[in-house]
């Protein structure tokens, strides 16, 4: 079995999500927070499933659509998947402090 780990920033976005929507009902806020973990979750069992994130060159960065969402991971080896963000479609991936390059 897969070993799901959130990055810092994926925590963030996350917890930023909920709180936006929670501006306007904290039920749905739950229920969002709850439903984005599930999809998260599905990797547990299909690592795979998720196709290559196309801005990148990096065939281990893949990405799951969740509404309008992107859940972008990192299959890091058979055992171990990063989620390295939780990025809104709408906005540009570029601008995205999970792919900051530090070289």
């Amino acid at each position: 079995m897969v070993r799901i780990i959130l990055s810092q920033i994926a925590k963030q976005d996350l917890k930023d999500i909920v709180n936006y929507i929670k501006i306007r009902s904290v039920h749905y806020a739950y229920l969002e927070n709850q439903k984005i973990k599930e999809a998260i979750d599905q990797l547990i069992y299909q690592p795979l499933l998720g196709r290559i994130v196309p801005e990148q060159e990096d065939d281990t960065l893949r990405e799951i659509i969740f509404r309008n969402y992107r859940i972008i991971y990192q299959f890091e080896s058979k055992s171990r998947i990063q989620i390295l963000t939780i990025h809104h479609h709408a906005r540009l991936l570029n601008n995205n402090p999970a792919f900051d390059n530090e070289d």
